[in-house]
């Protein structure tokens, strides 16, 4: 049984361009960030903190709390390393494994292989121990270990998260070519919009920006609405401290939003999609849906940001189409956005010369695979009638 209240080395990891952003929000939590790395950041917490980190990080996809850290120049020293571990008071005799990693090493050119070094290492230990071995597998139902081995610095991991923080659990009905939650929730942040004025999601899709947008406005911890995280298993866990984490979370969620929150799209299957994930994420009453071209989006007064997701032209449509869309986004921005920020995430940085507008920032993020930039454009009041 482990001590939930022993501090360790932990790391939050990201995708690539995230660390800024997931910084800031973990130092917004209380933490102390140790060290930003290109897809995490560390810091020292314990594992009751563990659990309180997947609660509330929005730009992070899992979080790891370190066990030991070695060299290992060889396959058989990983496993003599691990095996050394007291894996008896993590894993039980009867219980589930689950082993994964990043592995970047010529000593190991299949990062499947270290994977069952460390899970031979692990159950041969428990096995000599108690004379039963856990099964293992991929699912992460059970006891999630982590390795990540560059060159010959090894170290392992407990991952209390299982499956990544990404998948919030109101997604429910993808559409096309959805943002994935943290990403959603990372343009959000780069975009400093942190809940206060009105926020526009034209070419909403599924609705991943509007419904993160919302979450963000009401203080709603995104990690309410999972009912399954790797920690639950772990030796030690006590379900009332989750559940007072919980109640804590929900007191502190806000009723009402300071501005608006719009989401429209051209495709009626996408708003009706963007609508049932709303309210799976219990914040439909919070977003008013449109069916419309984008260019007919309603634009409180006030000001706040617009942020579009145009398509890319890597899967779906075509240039010449595409080419006039990026053109007009130019034209709406100036003619209908006065007093705003306005945001364009894309993957197409020639379609997006057809905006016409001087950036004012150029943020790299992933995209999956496809490197991207969110563009950002200053909207001055009088900007439509002086520029036309």
């Amino acid at each position: 049984m482990l001590d939930f209240e022993r501090k360790s080395v932990v790391l939050v990891t990201c995708p690539k361009g995230f660390t800024p952003y997931l910084a800031e929000e973990i130092g917004r939590l209380g933490f102390a960030v140790r060290a930003e790395l290109p897809a995490g950041a560390e810091i020292k917490a314990s594992l009751n903190e563990c659990m309180r980190l997947n609660l509330w990080v929005r730009c992070g996809h899992r979080v790891l709390y370190q066990l030991k850290r070695f060299k290992a120049e060889t396959p058989d020293q990983l496993y003599t390393q691990v095996k050394d571990m007291v894996w008896e008071r993590i894993v039980l005799p009867d219980g589930y494994l689950t082993v994964t990693s990043s592995v970047k090493t010529e000593i190991v050119n299949d990062s499947r292989f270290a994977n069952v070094k460390v899970k031979d290492a692990i159950v041969d230990r428990i096995r000599e121990k108690t004379g039963r071995r856990p099964s293992s597998g991929p699912d992460m139902s059970g006891i999630v270990v982590f390795l990540h081995w560059r060159d010959d610095e090894c170290t392992v991991y407990l991952d209390t998260s299982g499956e990544p923080l990404s998948r919030r659990g109101y997604r429910k009905f993808p559409h096309k070519a959805p943002l994935q939650e943290t990403l959603a929730a990372t343009l959000i942040r780069a975009a400093k919009w942190y809940g206060k004025g009105n926020f526009v999601s034209p070419m909403c899709g599924s609705g991943t920006l509007a419904i993160e947008a919302a979450l963000v406005a009401l203080n709603g911890a995104p990690g309410l609405m999972r009912e399954e995280y790797a920690f639950k298993k772990i030796p030690g866990y006590n379900p009332e401290y989750w559940e007072n984490l919980c109640i804590d979370a929900e007191d502190r969620e806000r009723d009402s939003l300071s501005g608006q929150i719009i989401a429209t799209d051209i495709d009626p299957e996408a708003v009706e999609a963007a609508r049932k994930n709303a309210r799976a994420a219990g914040v439909e009453h919070h977003i008013k849906f449109d069916v419309c071209d984008f260019r007919d989006t309603e634009i409180p007064e006030g000001g706040g940001i617009v942020i579009m997701n145009p398509e890319y032209g890597e899967r779906l449509g075509n240039r010449t189409k595409l080419e006039k869309i990026y053109a007009a986004i130019g034209d709406f921005f100036k003619n209908k956005c006065q007093g705003y920020r306005g945001y364009v995430f894309t993957g197409n940085l020639e379609l997006a010369k057809f905006i016409g507008l001087k950036t004012a920032s150029r943020v790299v993020f992933f995209n999956a695979k496809i490197e991207c930039r969110l563009l950002e454009y200053e909207i001055f009041k009088g900007f439509g009638k002086d520029r036309s």
